[in-house]
């Protein structure tokens, strides 16, 4: 039984899936995978289905009846994952923007290096990003500076979607309290997290931009990243935190 997971959210991923679940199960360091797949049309889960065979107790798939959000797909992954033995739990896209090469590194900030919540930074120094447009590359790092400047937050990468959590620290975060379910989820998190006191720390790696299959970046996530940060700062000043850890 491996005490890691990598919970893999998929929306017509057809192109990348099969690769992806391979390449992790090719690492060294033994994970599980968990594809929640929001009903994609293209037949991502029918591909994860005819794996699962192949890697038997080490795949696992959930299928969902429609597109509802990163967010609730991530939060769905972490409830399952809490109600079995993980002690590791992994956010990652399919896509391959997150090398799989990079899980190793994650694993070891939280199990060997003290963090509760390992990001794979591309702001932090030795961090990089490939194949984005210059105005795409800017928008996403002043939207980390903005972030930072509202929630009071130390973290360098806010909106970062690569992360291994401690399971402790998922059993924390009262889920129900998490509103968001686009861009803003990622960046929910991370504030919960830290406000709780957890050691949150920030391992470089470089984010190449996906290949193929389509973005699922909207103005709409943005918009609610936007206004979410300022409606999560508010809410903080009428909210206890309970400090579980003496963060950084």
């Amino acid at each position: 039984m491996s005490d890691s997971l990598v919970i893999i959210p998929t929306y017509n991923e057809k192109e990348n899936i099969e690769k992806i679940v391979r390449r992790i199960f090719s690492l060294e360091k033994d994970f599980h995978i968990l594809i929640i797949d929001d009903g994609s049309p293209d037949g991502t889960a029918g591909i994860v289905k005819d794996l699962s065979g192949e890697f038997s107790g080490r795949l696992f798939l959930e299928e969902r009846a429609g597109k509802l959000g990163l967010g609730t797909a991530y939060i769905y992954g972490f409830r399952w994952a809490l109600k079995r033995p993980y002690e590791y739990i992994f956010e990652m896209d399919a896509d391959f923007s997150h090398n799989p090469e990079d899980l190793p590194r994650l694993y070891d900030a939280c199990a060997k290096e003290g963090a509760d919540v390992a990001i794979g930074s591309r702001y932090t120094r030795g961090g990089k990003i490939i194949n984005w447009p210059a105005g795409r590359v800017m928008m996403s790092y002043y939207a980390s500076v903005y972030v930072r400047m509202i929630l009071w937050i130390g973290i360098s990468d806010t909106t970062a979607g690569f992360k291994c959590y401690k399971r402790k620290v998922l059993e924390t975060i009262d889920f129900e309290k998490i509103r968001f379910v686009g861009y803003a989820f990622q960046i929910e998190m991370k504030y919960n997290a830290w406000k709780h006191g957890f050691r949150i720390k920030e391992v470089p790696i470089t984010f190449t931009d996906r290949r193929e299959g389509t973005s699922k970046m909207s103005t709409g996530i943005f918009k609610e990243a936007f206004w979410g940060v300022l409606e999560m700062r508010w809410k903080s000043f009428f909210r206890k935190y309970e400090k579980v850890h003496r963060g950084c």
